[in-house]
């Protein structure tokens, strides 16, 4: 060839012929869309050779080649066109075995049989990061069956301490009512109160189940206000300390930073009350109940609650907040793990079981008052509320955007709330 001219009416019929042949290759692709990945990889590989075929074809029908040339031209295109097909072949069926693997991998997906990764060959790098978010998929939904199945299981022991917990005084309320109508009661004035404390249980027991579905239902409204930690610290001593007297305990405030933070006084005080009253409920005669404010990271508060009522047992750590759990052993005063009665913490003040909460006060001087208005007494055997103070507990800390943690500290545990400075909520 000489000169552009040849060169340009080359290049022009090397394009026409691949245009040509790409737009039947396209054709075929669409029309075999559901066919074999191996197939359509052939495809691409013969329209490529096809497209120097037909170049090399019209080449020589305008005399720019030999017949000699052209000839071993289409003997090296045959060659090159076997190889590429070979290729097609093997890159297809190693394809195809990826996908397989992945498609394998898909389908074991949220098996609960299967733990883990699946092993398998070694894949290309797109089919290597789709299987490795198929494995994180997997253990995503692995955790998220665990924390569902733990979750049912705690809503069936709720609902079981709920039934025996309501079974009791609604049997005992039966009871002194029949002995009162039937006139055989000893002491009608004892029974009237004790048929009282058994309604102020029923009642605390049924404002717990109010405030925890609110909290479970994303429908706790926080009144968030510029608050005084010291202040705080101070109400809750005086409000619970004729509480704490009548169980002969102390309870007292001690390292108090002072400290301001945005917060919602009322269910602040509903929480730390509730964690100061469960450590009163279990604490021996003669213990101290220190309740201390501090400084945290990231600019939380730390508002802590010590007592020295025994341990908590290690594997039971975790399980403290889960609503209806209540420990699985009772313990001795300062003896050995102690079982923790997460009822709301206002219930053991006034008659084992009332509680304030959304629906019926909240503020700990409301429990207070109740709980010296009942004269501190308890109802005999009175076990503590359902288990849902300590869910109730880290529910608030929640809605403040915080969290309660619990540890073993010498002979008692120590409840740590951490409130950010300020949230928005």
């Amino acid at each position: 060839m000489n000169g552009a001219a040849d060169w340009l009416h080359v290049s022009l019929w090397a394009l026409g012929a691949a245009l040509g042949v790409g737009i039947v290759a396209a054709v075929v692709l669409r029309l075999m869309r559901r066919a074999s990945l191996v197939l359509q990889i052939v495809v691409v590989a013969v329209a490529a050779v096809g497209s120097l075929v037909g170049g090399m074809v019209i080449a020589a029908d305008r005399m720019y080649v030999s017949q000699a040339d052209f000839g071993v031209f289409l003997w090296l295109a045959a060659v090159a066109g076997l190889v590429s097909v070979a290729l097609a072949v093997v890159l297809g069926v190693s394809l195809v075995r990826n996908s397989h693997v992945v498609i394998d991998r898909a389908r074991r997906l949220g098996d609960p049989a299967v733990s883990g990764a699946v092993a398998g060959r070694p894949l290309s790098n797109e089919f290597a990061v789709l299987a490795r978010e198929l494995a994180a998929s997997d253990e995503r939904l692995s955790r998220s069956r665990e924390r569902e199945a733990r979750t049912e299981a705690a809503r069936r022991e709720l609902v079981a301490w709920i039934s025996h917990d309501l079974r009791t005084p609604l049997a005992g309320l039966r009871a002194m009512g029949e002995a009162l109508e039937d006139g055989v009661a000893d002491d009608p004035a004892r029974y009237h109160r004790l048929m009282l404390d058994q309604v102020d249980r029923l009642g605390g027991m049924v404002d717990d189940l109010f405030q925890l579905s609110t909290i479970h239902a994303g429908a706790l409204r926080l009144d968030k206000q510029t608050m005084s930690v010291v202040e705080l610290v101070d109400d809750l001593v005086a409000q619970l300390g004729p509480v704490a007297a009548s169980h002969g305990v102390a309870v007292v405030g001690r390292d108090v930073a002072d400290l301001t933070l945005e917060a919602d006084p009322r269910e602040l005080a509903r929480a730390m009350a509730n964690l100061a009253m469960n450590s009163i409920r279990l604490s021996p005669s003669g213990a101290e109940i220190v309740i201390s404010a501090a400084a945290g990271d990231d600019d939380f508060v730390v508002l802590s609650v010590a007592d020295s009522a025994g341990g908590i047992r290690e594997t039971d750590l975790g399980r403290v907040f889960e609503a209806g759990w209540r420990g699985s052993a009772a313990r001795a005063a300062g003896d050995g793990p102690r079982m923790v009665v997460a009822s709301s913490g206002f219930g053991a003040a006034s008659g084992g079981g009332a509680t304030d909460s959304g629906a019926g006060g909240g503020s700990a001087g409301e429990a207070a008052n109740r709980a010296r208005a009942a004269g501190g007494r308890r109802a005999a055997g009175a076990q503590g509320g359902a288990g849902l103070g300590l869910a109730i507990v880290q529910g608030i800390a929640a809605a403040h955007d915080g969290r309660v943690t619990v540890q073993n500290v010498d002979a008692g545990c120590r409840f740590d709330v951490f409130v950010p400075v300020s949230s928005v909520r």
